[in-house]
């Protein structure tokens, strides 16, 4: 067997952050080549121009696609998964990998992931089978798992969905999720340097925002994050550590919000449009929650045996253990949820927590398995059906 050509997406500066130890891992195996695709807000200067990062930890950026419109609006939206469709086309008959390797569920990986049908590329998908009602992405990430080949999923529960869309079982694996190698991995900031990395004094108590657009929501999420940093506001002798959203619909506008609170309150606030894994991660260790409606809440904050509020429906259906907090975008349900978050009883609760999405090794385990299994034949399917008894009459 030749040296396979394993072509790895990223148009995200969360999702690159998942993905750092696999592609640490690929780029040291034998028999495998490396492929990087960055696209997406990695090339936006109003996102940060994150493809710089990519590059400082060491990474080669085989191509650059470019696909965001300036527009968040629905229609924008739309108009940059096909530019990112022409785009990922080209890339791909430049590159011409062997595997396509794609994390989640955002529109970007979804360009890609329809690019590579026609010139029948194989397709690993990580974090399939996962649930998130409130989101678009709901629906992207399915109709990701049908175009891909190779599944590795983030719990068992997510296997056997995966496996329920009618994926064959010997092609679907559970790894644990990726968030937890960072976690085991990655020597984190102590509370000075920390500090100093953000330019920002912790308070006495300290709270984690990150707060994305509700996708399936219509003309519903500034208000919703009005009232959050309304609620934000009133709860006294607190330090908020804001990270603004994702490219997604509406998402300026919340950024516009955030801007404009952190500005009028520079001494209890801090707003960041990429604090990226390391400061992301070292802030968990000292925030007392995590507020706002991402997975990061849920996946990843368990781990420092804090809680989260998860606001609304965006992460609805997601795995999740009990030191997450549901509630509703009212002003009185987060008001709640606060209270919990900071009451005895619930904090005692929090010493024996486990995280559900495993205890690391995501990367290698994926790595072992791309350098491994036969690509022959992979991208013929067959629809795996699961307990069909009896097949109506036509």
């Amino acid at each position: 067997m030749g040296v396979r050509k394993i072509c790895v997406v990223t148009g995200a500066r969360s999702e690159f952050g998942l993905l750092h130890w696999l592609l640490k891992e690929i780029d040291n195996a034998s028999g495998l080549r490396l492929q990087l695709i960055a696209t997406g807000m990695h090339l936006s200067p109003e996102f940060g121009l994150t493809w710089k990062t990519i590059e400082s930890e060491g990474f080669h950026i085989d191509k650059k696609v470019e696909m965001l419109m300036s527009s968040d609006t629905p229609g924008g939206i739309s108009k940059s998964i096909a530019l990112g469709v022409i785009g990922f086309s080209d890339a791909f008959e430049e590159l011409r990998p062997d595997l396509l390797v794609i994390l989640g569920d955002r529109f970007e990986i979804f360009s890609a992931a329809v690019a590579a049908i026609s010139p029948r590329i194989p397709v690993a998908h990580i974090h399939g089978g996962e649930t998130t009602e409130g989101c678009i992405d709901e629906a992207l990430r399915h109709s990701i798992t049908k175009i891909s080949h190779l599944h590795f999923t983030a719990a068992e529960v997510y296997k056997k969905r995966v496996i329920q869309l009618g994926e064959n079982p010997k092609q679907v694996f559970n790894v644990g999720s990726l968030g937890i190698d960072n976690i085991n991995k990655i020597p984190l900031l102590d509370r000075d340097s920390f500090e100093k990395s953000i330019k920002f004094k912790l308070g006495n108590r300290n709270l984690l925002i990150t707060y994305h657009p509700v996708t399936l929501e219509v003309r519903t999420c500034v208000e919703q994050v009005r009232t959050l940093l309304k609620v934000l506001d009133s709860i006294p002798d607190t330090h908020f550590i804001i990270t603004k959203p994702n490219a997604d619909t509406d998402g300026r506008k919340i950024i516009k919000l955030i801007d404009n609170f952190v500005k009028e309150r520079p001494d209890k606030s801090a707003a960041f449009v990429s604090l990226g894994q390391l400061r992301y991660l070292s802030a968990l260790q000292f925030v007392d929650g995590v507020v706002g409606n991402s997975s990061s809440g849920i996946i990843e904050a368990p781990s420092f045996k804090i809680g989260t509020i998860n606001i609304g429906d965006r992460q609805k259906g997601r795995l999740r253990c009990n030191s997450i907090i549901d509630c509703g975008n009212e002003e009185d349900d987060i008001r709640r949820a606060v209270s919990k978050l900071y009451s005895h009883e619930f904090k005692s609760g929090l010493k024996t927590l486990r995280n559900p999405y495993g205890k690391g090794g995501a990367a290698k385990k994926i790595c072992d398995i791309i350098k491994t299994f036969s690509l022959k034949n992979l991208v013929k399917k067959s629809f795996y059906d699961i307990d069909i008894t009896e097949v109506p009459k036509q």
